[in-house]
């Protein structure tokens, strides 16, 4: 007996597709973590233009200049928390695809060890 069925992954296989999973899984949550930073990094960027927004406000003529370049840079900076909040749920996303497809993986090795195990233990037929 060989050991593999028609259609099964032999133990080295599902190992190895267990550790690419696990890479992806790595590589996701330090996408997340840098679409967490590019976030809170977007939403400070916001909160100063905001600020900027408020203080051309009081100024006199020349003010109003400064208020227009705020203005545009509060939206701006909207638009990259808005992007950089489409890319954490994009990451959080792709961090749950590789964590299922991590835990598929590991199923599939414990099903060829297993399945290792008891071609092991049964008896020659012959």
């Amino acid at each position: 007996m060989t050991g593999k069925r028609e259609g099964e992954l032999t133990t080295g296989d599902a190992l190895q597709q267990w550790r690419e999973a696990e890479r992806a899984v790595a590589v996701a949550r330090r996408g997340k973590l840098a679409a967490a930073a590019a976030v809170a990094a977007a939403e400070e960027a916001s909160e100063a233009a905001n600020a900027t927004a408020d203080a051309a406000k009081a100024a006199l003529r020349a003010a109003t200049l400064a208020e227009t370049s705020a203005g545009k840079t509060a939206s701006a900076a909207k638009m990259f928390v808005q992007a950089s909040l489409a890319d954490a749920a994009d990451a959080a996303s792709d961090t749950a695809m590789a964590e299922v497809a991590e835990a598929a993986a590991q199923s599939r090795y414990r099903g060829a060890v297993a399945r290792a195990a008891r071609q092991r233990d049964e008896p020659q037929k012959g």
